[in-house]
């Protein structure tokens, strides 16, 4: 796949490297090596990276990547300490790190960010780059070895290290990246039907499918099955011209309560959100989440956490329509916050449930990190469409097809 094919892949679905070091240690210098081509500025002027810059690109046998270059971990000042914050929170969102050291070896600045790394479980690499002026420190090496960690000789001027650098990094990769991700696949067969439900609706993006449901579709037809793509008007009509029932329907979260009753109870109904729950976090967790609505109180308040920013619609799911739901469900007066984007609080223990939307434009790794941060402090996570089956009275029909 060529580098520009590579960009093209959904920014949830590629595997996120980033490259950390002090200021002038040669990070932009080693992405370009590993890349074979200059993607990342360089120059000898300390600073010159910034903010976190991505650049995707194509790492075979794992596929599209997406490498962050990040500011200098020796950045001074107090635009120094912003920077430092936002490669810290490029971090969360990282399945690899590589540790980026120059001649001078591992200071107390590549120890401090590595324990960060070691705390958030993101596997990494050290890389004693500039190895053309001098060989790395023994201490280093041995304290590395004492470590178990790895470690690669790089030198990014003269390329050498380059491709033992690539596939350390392929060594690294989670077994998530390295296996073929399934959202539904495993959820019917060869010559089986399974029928879409796509509500067409305000919030729906004009002339194009959301992100769940062009993944699923594109699994039915590698399955060498048969999809049928409907709105929620159409859907009776649709299963009575069908031969056979549907192997399975896939609907919209928001549609679920009207699907359900359309839907014969033989046949085996869930939702785009809860197949991204199992694919891209840990879907029993989320479910017991979801029990928490039913102990929320007057007064507190529940964090909608989504993962990219959009337009709001009149209606919109996460700021209008779910917290109504809720409110209605749990009868009680609950206050509603919303974040969007990478940002994810600090102060998760003011929150009394945490509803995350269905992550498609998250990686697994910072997901499923998210998930264990709410576990780890004892706050309550769910997500969009558990949540909404749950208030709607339909979660233990919506999880049957998927926990069986």
């Amino acid at each position: 796949m060529a580098e520009s094919e590579a960009g093209k892949a959904p920014r949830g679905v590629r595997l996120v490297i980033t490259l950390v070091g002090r200021t002038n240690a040669g990070k932009s210098s080693l992405l370009n090596a590993i890349a074979g081509q200059d993607v990342a500025i360089v120059s000898d002027f300390a600073g010159t990276t910034t903010d976190p810059v991505a650049k995707p690109y194509e790492l075979l046998p794992l596929g599209p990547v997406t490498f962050y270059d990040t500011a200098g971990l020796d950045d001074t000042g107090q635009l120094g300490k912003l920077r430092m914050a936002a490669t810290r929170k490029v971090l969360w969102r990282t399945d690899i790190a590589v540790v980026v050291a120059d001649d001078s070896g591992l200071t107390d600045a590549e120890r401090g960010i590595i324990a960060d790394i070691r705390r958030l479980g993101i596997p990494f690499l050290v890389v004693f780059n500039k190895s053309d002026l001098a060989a790395p420190p023994e201490a280093d090496l041995d304290w590395c070895r004492a470590e178990n960690i790895r470690f690669a000789r790089a030198s990014a001027a003269t390329g050498q290290g380059a491709t033992a650098v690539k596939e350390a990094l392929i060594a690294l990769a989670p077994a998530e990246a390295v296996r073929e991700p399934m959202l539904a696949g495993d959820l019917f067969g060869e010559g089986d039907t399974v029928v879409c439900v796509v509500p067409i609706d305000l919030a729906a993006p004009k002339g194009r499918l959301i992100v769940p449901q062009v993944q699923v579709l594109r699994e039915i037809l590698d399955g060498d099955a048969t999809a049928v793509v409907v709105k929620e008007r159409e859907l009776e009509d649709a299963l009575a011209n069908l031969r056979r029932p549907p192997a399975l329907v896939v609907t919209d979260s928001q549609v679920i309560l009207k699907v359900s009753g359309d839907v014969p109870d033989d046949v085996p109904l869930t939702t785009f959100s809860t197949l991204f729950a199992r694919f891209k976090g840990d879907l029993p967790i989320l479910v017991a989440g979801a029990a928490a609505i039913d102990g929320l109180k007057d007064g507190d308040t529940v964090l909608m956490s989504e993962a990219c920013s959009h337009h709001v619609q009149a209606d919109d799911i996460g700021r209008v329509k779910l917290p109504r739901w809720i409110s209605q469900y749990t009868g009680k007066d609950l206050r509603f916050e919303v974040h969007a984007g990478h940002d994810f609080p600090d102060d998760l223990e003011r929150f009394a449930l945490v509803v995350h939307c269905g992550s498609c434009m998250l990686g697994r790794m910072e997901m499923v990190r998210r998930i264990r941060e709410c576990v780890r402090r004892g706050v309550p996570v769910t997500n969009y469409g558990v949540a909404i089956s749950k208030v709607q009275g339909v979660l233990e029909r919506v999880l049957r097809p998927v926990l069986r």
